[in-house]
């Protein structure tokens, strides 16, 4: 490949020297911000560089330059912290960030609002509580997700074993981290060694995303990884996994050749062909993967390019041995895990607590970021971050439930009981005021659509239908909307694409029904086919499984559709 066709980012990662770029220096020179080049190094230490976009307008009248901050992404592999490691998050977010903390689709905590000059202060405060940041964003293997759901038994405790030595396997060996954000001292490596044996000089082509889900349990949409890792249980004993591959949900409007896409099944693997049969599938991609055009960088696109049987072959002969086919896979739910549950009808048992959009903060009507700091600190649960932007508290013992709920409902908490099942299963992103990819608002608009059309599937007598609604501010597609049963994506300022017709297992893809509807008239334009489904669907039959028998082209038409 010459160096006119690899990409601009290709060369600052090959030049930056294992990911230290000048970050060092310019912590140093009093500016509020990063160049373009430190930018993208930063990005694999976990930090982004962003900007308070309503400020904009009135900064520019005022002849003054973006008001910068910095958003930090941990790694939490599985999203798995123990009570103490939570409670330096909120401290740290009390001090240094905008004092609120967000739970991520990728299990982990996000910092908003950090300011370029306390950046190595917060990441060496979330360093002390043995968390780190590298990994949390890049061309890298990213943050490892898995099922939150607790398990208790030597099973659980395998496959989470399983799960570290990934983490182990794939995290970046480079020294810039430890040099330039902890104590500092620079390491002289042998002729010989390789600073990044696994990743090189340019890491990987793009970012890499493993999940891990139990088998009939898909509450992580395993099938948006580019690895999905499925674990078969017999006896109480992990069987080995099946691995499906190519899963991504990013797209480009502008660019009908990029699309969302579901992970293939692949192999079947034992504990201990997995990590092997894991580091042979992301060499290949680091090899062959696009480093021309980021746009088609991606695992997924890879495999269509050279097709699975292709891809088999490459991944086959660099372990040297055939891969077993994967085995056929059942789904039986999605659902996150809300509520009350006992641990094997133990004493101890967890509750999951609905975050909406996975927001921690204390409002004038709602304290959930004061009452989980008092909850936590008192009670010392484990905490699981899910992949839907909830949080659960591990290790309660019965006799401290009703207290924990008093608590709870004293702060304006409610429990899963009384939050609409629509709520419960929609998401979105941060978009507007801090992600500079974001077109159109999404965290800040969902609450209220999410309201309207709680009246309208309540007066079709729906409200207990499992529909998920997921929004976005772009097509990136950050809470995989094209995974839901309605997806909105932002298009332009203010308005969306409508997407319909995925299942709720996760094992099926949406389609585009309907483009750049105004906000204000979204509920309104599903209403009909809501109707529709309320009156037409078969028994049992859930509101994406409808939509993709009966068809877009039919619901657009809004022609009577029979069983």
């Amino acid at each position: 490949m010459s160096e006119e066709q690899i990409s601009k980012i290709e060369v600052i990662k090959r030049e930056g020297h294992h990911l230290r770029g000048t970050i060092a220096k310019a912590l140093q020179d009093g500016a509020v911000k990063f160049s373009e080049e430190n930018i993208e190094q930063l990005k694999f230490h976990g930090v982004y560089q962003q900007d308070d976009r309503d400020l904009r307008k009135m900064l520019r009248q005022e002849g003054k330059d973006r008001h910068y901050m910095m958003m930090i992404r941990v790694r939490i592999p599985g999203g798995i912290l123990s009570a103490n490691q939570y409670l330096q998050f909120d401290q740290i977010s009390e001090r240094y960030g905008n004092q609120t903390m967000r739970i991520t689709t990728r299990q982990t905590f996000q910092l908003h609002g950090i300011l370029k000059g306390d950046l190595k202060a917060s990441i060496q405060a979330i360093n002390a509580c043995l968390i780190t940041t590298l990994g949390g964003c890049g061309d890298q293997v990213r943050n490892m997700t898995a099922c939150a759901k607790p398990r208790m038994g030597p099973c659980a405790e395998w496959v989470r074993q399983d799960l570290l030595v990934l983490v182990d396997r794939f995290s970046a060996k480079t020294h810039a981290y430890h040099e330039i954000w902890l104590d500092g001292e620079q390491i002289t490596l042998a002729e010989d060694e390789s600073e990044e044996p696994l990743y090189g000089r340019t890491y990987l082509p793009r970012k890499f995303k493993f999940g891990l889900a139990f088998e009939g349990d898909n509450c992580v949409d395993v099938y948006s990884n580019d690895i999905g890792i499925i674990a078969h249980l017999e006896n109480d004993e992990p069987a080995g996994y099946t691995l499906v591959v190519g899963g991504g949900m990013g797209r480009t409007v502008s660019d009908p050749a990029t699309y969302p896409r579901l992970a293939s099944a692949f192999a079947f693997v034992t504990r201990e062909q997995l990590a092997a049969t894991c580091e042979a599938i992301v060499t290949v991609q680091r090899d062959y993967g696009n480093r021309e055009n980021r746009k088609f960088a991606r695992l997924k696109y890879l495999i269509e390019h050279m097709g699975l049987d292709t891809f088999r072959i490459l991944v086959e002969e660099r372990l040297g041995y055939a891969l077993a086919p994967p085995r056929e896979l059942n789904w039986h739910s999605f659902q996150d895990h809300l509520g009350w549950h006992s641990l094997d009808h133990s004493d101890i048992g967890f509750l999951g607590i609905y975050v909406e959009n996975g927001r921690i903060m204390d409002t004038a009507h709602l304290r959930l970021k004061s009452v989980l700091r008092q909850v936590i600190a008192r009670y010392q649960p484990t905490i699981h971050l899910t992949t839907q932007q909830n949080l659960i508290l591990n290790g309660i013992r019965q006799k401290d439930r009703a207290n924990i709920e008093m608590l709870l409902r004293e702060a304006g908490v409610f429990l899963h009981e009384n939050i609409s099942v629509l709520r419960q299963n929609a998401m979105a992103c941060p978009s507007m005021p801090t992600c500079g990819l974001g077109i159109a608002e999404s965290e800040r608009a969902l609450p209220s659509l999410l309201s309207k059309l709680e009246q309208v599937i309540a007066r079709y007598g729906l409200s207990d239908e499992p529909i998920t609604v997921r929004m976005t501010g772009c097509a990136n597609g950050c809470t995989r909307p094209y995974i839901s049963d309605i997806g909105f994506v932002g298009r332009v300022v203010g308005k969306y694409d409508i997407f319909l017709g995925a299942n709720s297992l996760g094992t099926r893809l949406n389609e585009l029904f309907l483009e750049q509807i105004p906000f204000q008239s979204l509920v309104d334009t599903i209403e009909p086919v809501i109707l529709v489904y309320a009156n037409q669907r078969m028994a049992g039959e859930r509101f994406g499984d409808f939509c993709h028998r009966v068809g877009l082209e039919s619901l657009r038409k809004g022609v009577s559709i029979s069983g």
